[in-house]
């Protein structure tokens, strides 16, 4: 009778042994290759709100909506996952960096969470996500404070010198800030609570991108940027980029070993 061949248990092994070998060489690549779909996602679908605030800008004559809150009916309303609503119709996605799409009433954890949930009126359609407005891009009125900060601070218009260096709309943890020179970072990476009134830079300050973050700027480019430099953009009109930057030693350790920003 004719003999059967078959594997011997070292064979076996030595195929499993390699096997093996290159899953672990293959893993750490296709986790890379993950990610990079991710980052490429995210900027996607600041474009995508680029499109949406252009629209929104070319109807009101390049001024920004009135934001909240308001004298003009209800200021939440104003906001701008409602100012938008007619420019994104159903694209619910579009609100979420898919780094970060679970909400923290559904278990999501910093830097990976999205915000919310909110119920209406406040929102009529997005009720959370994972984006948030630079607070001073509002055009509220001209003779009252709008969250403690004042009117001299807004943008209104789009029509603004540098636009390069402003931020528009970005990673967050709350779909709106208002930051100021002298916000203190995050003590740790997720560490977004302390201070919801005060330090609001951290409301942006999410370590979601490897020390970086994705951001859609008023000239309409959207580009990574660095946590730190974060600090040293034009946030309102009377922000001083060259003010003294954190001691991250001290202040933010986690950060200590970030990129420093070049102007």
């Amino acid at each position: 009778m004719r003999k059967l061949k078959a594997f011997t248990l070292v064979e076996l092994l030595v195929v499993i042994a390699i096997i093996a070998l290159l899953m672990s060489i293959l893993m750490p690549a296709l986790a890379r290759v993950k990610k990079q779909a991710k980052d490429v996602l995210c900027q996607s679908n600041l474009q995508q709100w680029r499109l949406c605030f252009q629209m929104y800008l070319d109807t009101w004559d390049n001024s920004f909506n009135y934001g909240w809150p308001s004298q003009y009916g209800d200021g939440a309303l104003m906001e701008w996952h409602n100012s938008l609503e007619s420019c994104y119709g159903d694209n619910l996605d579009l609100a979420c960096c898919p780094t970060a799409t679970k909400p923290f009433t559904e278990g999501g954890r910093m830097p990976f969470a999205a915000w919310g949930v909110y119920g209406p009126p406040w929102f009529r359609k997005i009720h959370y996500g994972s984006y948030g407005i630079n607070g001073y891009a509002h055009n509220p009125p001209r003779d009252m404070e709008s969250h403690g900060r004042p009117a001299n601070y807004f943008w209104r218009t789009l029509d603004v010198k540098r636009p390069a260096r402003i931020p528009l709309f970005l990673d967050a943890w709350r779909f709106d800030g208002w930051p100021l020179e002298d916000d203190t970072p995050p003590l740790f990476e997720s560490d977004y609570f302390g201070g919801d009134w005060e330090d609001q830079m951290r409301r942006f300050c999410v370590n979601r991108h490897d020390a970086a973050l994705h951001c859609l700027y008023m000239d309409f480019s959207v580009r990574r940027t660095n946590l730190k430099c974060l600090w040293s953009l034009k946030w309102h009109r009377l922000y001083d980029e060259d003010a003294p930057k954190p001691n991250w030693d001290s202040e933010a350790p986690w950060m200590s070993k970030f990129k420093d920003c070049e102007q």
